[in-house]
């Protein structure tokens, strides 16, 4: 049974640091340090559970790409039918004559996440490409 009570600790950091934090809580709009810390262990704790390759993870596959990229779009395709358990929906956008940006959103193991990934985001014409990892405690 999770325990949901606020329990306090103290953060010792350089006045430099502690500078730049509370701009940080500033710019995005926190209402005190306390939520800002919370959210930077929430992110952790996510990025952790990318690490461990049996683990289940979600998220999305970012993709900017120039599609006139000769047989990146073929490449793409093929990539995506091989790992389509893995794939539970895809968008794609046309942002101008040559750019597309592509989210494909994804499920499974850990490893076969990262190698999902891996295949599309250093294929000739990418131009960008990250995994974003949810929160997966209950997928």
């Amino acid at each position: 049974m999770e325990d949901s009570s606020l329990k306090r600790f103290g953060v010792s950091m350089e006045a430099h640091l502690l500078r730049k934090f509370d701009r940080l809580v500033m710019q995005k709009g926190y209402v005190n340090r306390s939520e800002a810390v919370r959210d930077l262990v929430r992110d952790a704790l996510v990025q952790q559970s990318w690490e461990k390759e049996d683990q289940t993870v979600a998220g999305c596959i970012v993709l900017f790409y120039n599609h006139h990229q000769r047989n990146l779009l073929d490449e793409l395709t093929k990539i995506q039918h091989d790992m389509h358990d893995n794939i539970l929906a895809t968008t794609h956008f046309h942002l101008d004559h040559s750019s597309c940006l592509e989210l494909i959103i994804v499920k499974g193991k850990a490893k076969e996440i990262r190698l999902l990934s891996n295949k599309l985001t250093i294929l000739k014409g990418v131009e960008y490409g990250k995994f974003t990892v949810a929160p997966v405690e209950h997928v």
